[in-house]
């Protein structure tokens, strides 16, 4: 009985001294990610937010296609060309993040595009059997592309896009049409609802202009310096 008395004692002062030990463990430090995807919408910021982000943290910087050949014909709604346009942007995407390897690279990496957003407008804008074509080859290449450890997902209502387009006063851009404008926002708003993949930092940019105002934009990049785990809101205040 003696015997039996002393061990229990003996393992109550062990299991104290472990839980003591975890305790007193400093938590873990904040790991910043090392590879950022930063998307949204048309005009709503993505690209300067990448540039300035990538020189914040001495980044290599991977730019989204700015040079399809068949885009001024897709804004002018010619026959065919939103598929050879969808295709064009598919395959120059998937050459461009190629490339990208975190464990490998010295310095974070920051894209201003995420790989699986060429779906929300192939299936907004492909027909039925350009769409099965389409899905074949995306398939196909999505599989040996890397997983960001971070996308920052920037959001705006339509009518601000729209502005931003007409102070941006870009040609080709002013034919893109308020409904087809929203059409886009739904889409991307649809898509990372459910996304899943990595974590995610979504960003409300209505009332706010971080390209702009340099407040606005401290103020995201405070948040930047802090944990994302899952999916996160960020509503930032705006001007007063």
């Amino acid at each position: 009985m003696y015997l039996g008395a002393c061990c229990r004692r003996t393992l109550i002062i062990r299991r104290r001294a472990l839980c003591y030990n975890a305790a007193s463990m400093p938590e873990p430090k904040f790991k910043p990610p090392k590879y950022f995807a930063i998307e949204g919408p048309i005009r709503v910021g993505k690209s300067t937010l990448a540039r300035i982000l990538a020189d914040r943290l001495h980044a290599r910087r991977i730019f989204d296609c700015d040079d399809n050949p068949f885009l001024t014909d897709f804004y002018e709604e010619k026959a065919g060309s939103a598929f050879r346009a969808q295709m064009f942007f598919l395959m120059e995407r998937h050459q461009r993040l190629l490339e990208v390897d975190r464990d490998a690279s010295p310095s974070p990496i920051v894209s201003d595009f995420l790989f699986e957003k060429d779906k929300i407008f192939a299936y907004v804008n492909l027909d039925n059997e350009e769409l099965k074509l389409y899905e074949r080859y995306y398939e196909m290449l999505a599989s040996s592309l890397a997983v960001p450890d971070l996308v920052i997902y920037l959001q705006a209502k339509p009518e601000v896009l729209k502005q931003r387009i007409s102070k941006k006063g870009a040609r080709e851009e002013s034919n893109i049409s308020p409904e087809y404008l929203e059409t886009i926002a739904q889409a991307y708003e649809h898509f990372f609802f459910h996304y899943s993949a990595s974590n995610l930092l979504v960003v409300d940019t209505s009332d706010i202009d971080f390209v702009e105002r340099n407040a606005d934009l401290q103020e995201l990049l405070r948040r930047l310096k802090q944990l994302v785990k899952g999916t996160k809101y960020f509503l930032p205040l705006g001007p007063e």
